[in-house]
C-alpha cells in the first residue's frame, strides 16, 4: 500500500526530528557519558538518576511538565517567543527539545559504556607522547569507542522516531507541522483503518529492524578495546 501524501508529511517530519535531535543531543551525550564514565564526585547518582529518569516516567508525564515549560507564559516559554518569534509547544523546535530530552538515556549508556571499556591505559600512553587531554580525548578515546557511537547513535534515532507520548503532549497533531509518523498511525487505528494503520506499523517495524542489523554487522567489524 502506497503511503498517501499526509503519510509521507509525517514519515519525513519524524525522520527530520530524529536526525536533528540525534544531533543536538550529541554533544551533551558526550559530557555525560565522559563525566560518568571517568568521574566520582558529590551529586554523581543524582546525575545519572536524572539523565535515566525518563527510563521509568511515563511519557506523558514529561510531556506534560514540558507543556508548561513551553508555555509562552513561563519564563522559558516567553524567552523563546521573544527570540524566536514562535512558540515552542506545538512546533518542531519542541518536539526537538522534548525528543533530545526523552532520548538522551539512549545516547549517554552506550557512550558511558564504550568510554569505560577504553580504560585509562591507552589515554596515558597518549599523554607520554605528548598529547594534551582534549587530543587523546579526540584521538585515541573516540576512534576506540566507535561502536559505542555508533550503538548511541542508533537507538537514539530509533527511539526518536517511535515516540508518542511526548510528541502528542508538546506538538498535538498538526498535519505538516507536529503530526508524526507515530500520530500518524494512532489516527488509522481511531479511525478503524487498519490496513493503513499496518502498512505504517510494518514500515516501522522492518526499517528499525534493518537498521539494527545493519549496526550489529559493523559493530563486529571493530573489536572491543579495554584498557
Amino acid at each position: 500500500m502506497t503511503p498517501t501524501n499526509e503519510e509521507w508529511s509525517a514519515i519525513l517530519l519524524s525522520l527530520k526530528v530524529a536526525v536533528v535531535a540525534v544531533l543536538v543531543m550529541l554533544p551533551p551525550g558526550v559530557a555525560c557519558g565522559w563525566l560518568l564514565a571517568r568521574r566520582r564526585f558529590p551529586g554523581r547518582s543524582v546525575l545519572d538518576a536524572a539523565i535515566h529518569l525518563p527510563l521509568v516516567l511515563p511519557p506523558t508525564v514529561i510531556g506534560f511538565y514540558l507543556l508548561i515549560l513551553f508555555n509562552p507564559g513561563s519564563a522559558i516559554g516567553g524567552l523563546w517567543v521573544r527570540l524566536a518569534g514562535d512558540t515552542l509547544a506545538f512546533s518542531l523546535s519542541g518536539l526537538v527539545i522534548a525528543s533530545v530530552i526523552y532520548s538522551l538515556p539512549f545516547m549517554v549508556q552506550p557512550l558511558q559504556t564504550a568510554f569505560e571499556r577504553v580504560g585509562q591505559a591507552p589515554r596515558d600512553a597518549a599523554a607520554s607522547l605528548g598529547a594534551s587531554p582534549l587530543d587523546a580525548f579526540v584521538s585515541v578515546v573516540m576512534p576506540l569507542s566507535l561502536r559505542g557511537f555508533i550503538t548511541a547513535g542508533v537507538l537514539s534515532f530509533i527511539h526518536t522516531v517511535g515516540e508518542f507520548g511526548v510528541v502528542l503532549m508538546v506538538g498535538g497533531n498538526i498535519p505538516g507541522r507536529t503530526r508524526v509518523v507515530s500520530i500518524a498511525l494512532y489516527d488509522h487505528v481511531e479511525t478503524l483503518d487498519y490496513a493503513s494503520a499496518h502498512a505504517l506499523a510494518l514500515g516501522l517495524v522492518a526499517a528499525s529492524l534493518s537498521v539494527l542489523v545493519a549496526v550489529f554487522l559493523i559493530n563486529r567489524r571493530y573489536p572491543v578495546h579495554a584498557g
